[in-house]
């Protein structure tokens, strides 16, 4: 009897047996929570992964953004068909701001159950008959945008132009474009050299152009086309004297013949082919310049130099198709720059973008020589630039960019330091930048 009162108040071992009771619960609730925090884990490793991954689809310059997606969340170990891993990407979804250029990109994958489906929870999804939980992460990237300038636009390719190839260099190891981004319209090609242009961007192939190279690239449209609007009427009642052929042919009035000072405020007209007898030093108010519009004819430097000592000055050519030549031609130097505001601000030399015939030039910046600062715009030739483009002497700042039909360099070199003081808009278009993360 007293050894049974004895067991009665022997407490020894008591705590032992509250342990041993609710061990198996303790166990389970940790088991639960190192479950649940593994799917947390899981959750976020998906969620940095889909992060990075919206941005690079916002980031893509190709139009395969769902790649560019795939692809950075595969650098997260997360591979899309694999371990029943699922990225979704979707573009064209509309940002906080409204705007419909948005990227959004889901990363799932589903996890076994363990110790949780003890208690009854039978996950929310089966995957061949075992349930699972899906665990998933997603993000939202906006595509930011920024300008991508070009010193040089080939328009071949485009409806109206030709079906040349755009860019052309054979060799021409002297050719150095640095600071400068090329694009053709359609095919570009270098053969030896890059040109070293920062960027070379081609509608088609790119084989070779440029320090980074780009091939299936959106075509640019003519930027400067709707100038033509503002060349006024031909004033010349279908005279154009031209330089005589033989001896027999008559002299170019003194009219068309050029030399020392000339004023040209607003526009002056020229009928016909205009010879430079001696130097010319145009001058004029500053800012809007002035333009010389030569009708059916060259502007034969004649190794004489046409500069701007004061003012600015736009040189172009205008008519009709046929047996004219609307260029620049002879040994001389053509110095001058661009007008920095106005209707005419940055454009230096202007084909019409209707003449079609009598427009290629063979030896630009060679013959004459190309000290300009401005745009040289000659929508349907065929150009050869063979020498170095400088900028005006006088007055000019370092800024130089042509857009013709098709282009061959053989060796040359332009400055594009100062095109936003010159006054010129450069042809461009909108590139993807950084994404960013909106949601």
């Amino acid at each position: 009897m007293r050894r049974a009162r004895e067991l009665l108040i022997d407490r020894t071992g008591n705590i032992s047996i509250v342990v041993a009771a609710s061990l198996p619960v303790f166990i389970t609730v940790l088991g639960l929570s190192f479950e649940v925090a593994q799917w947390y884990m899981a959750q976020r490793a998906m969620q940095n992964a889909a992060d990075s991954a919206s941005m690079a689809a916002a980031m893509n310059v190709d139009g395969n953004f769902a790649l560019e997606a795939r692809a950075m969340a595969a650098q997260y170990g997360y591979v899309h068909g694999t371990d029943n891993v699922t990225v979704a990407v979707t573009s064209g979804v509309t940002c906080p701001s409204g705007a419909t250029i948005c990227y959004q990109v889901t990363i799932s994958k589903p996890t076994p159950l363990y110790l949780i489906g003890m208690i009854g929870y039978e996950g929310n999804i089966t995957v061949n008959g075992e349930p699972m939980v899906q665990v998933s992460g997603g993000a939202t990237a906006e595509q930011t945008l920024k300008k991508r300038e070009y010193c040089v636009l080939a328009l071949a390719g485009l409806p109206g132009q030709s079906n040349t190839e755009g860019f052309r260099c054979n060799g021409c190891p002297m050719a150095d474009l640095t600071g400068c981004n090329i694009m053709s319209n359609n095919t570009a090609t270098c053969n030896g050299f890059t040109t070293q242009a920062d960027i070379g961007d081609a509608y088609s192939t790119n084989n070779g152009c440029g320090v980074q190279q780009n091939s299936n690239q959106p075509q640019v449209d003519d930027p400067y086309e709707g100038l033509a609007a503002l060349i006024p009427a031909d004033p010349c009642g279908g005279a154009y004297p031209q330089l005589p052929a033989r001896k027999s042919d008559p002299e170019l009035p003194m009219s068309n013949q050029w030399s020392g000072p000339q004023t040209i405020n607003g526009n002056v007209s020229v009928c016909g082919d205009l010879q430079l007898a001696g130097d010319v030093d145009v001058t004029n108010s500053t800012g809007d310049g002035g333009v010389l519009i030569i009708w059916n004819g060259q502007l034969d430097t004649n190794g004489k130099t046409l500069r701007t000592v004061a003012g600015h000055l736009t040189l172009v050519f205008a008519g009709s198709n046929g047996a004219y030549v609307h260029a620049p031609t002879g040994n001389g130097t053509l110095d001058f720059s661009a007008p920095n505001t106005g209707d005419w601000s940055g454009i230096a030399i202007y084909q019409a973008p209707t003449l079609t015939s009598g427009v290629d030039i063979s030896e630009a910046g060679h013959k004459p020589t190309w000290n300009l600062t401005g745009m040289v715009y000659l929508p349907h030739a065929s150009v050869t630039l063979s020498g170095a483009v400088n900028k005006s002497a006088t007055n000019g700042e370092a800024c130089f960019g042509m857009v013709m039909d098709n282009i061959r360099v053989n060796g040359t070199g332009f400055s594009l330091d100062a095109c936003g003081d010159a006054g010129l808009v450069l042809p461009f278009r909108h590139v993807p930048g950084r994404g960013k993360l909106v949601k």
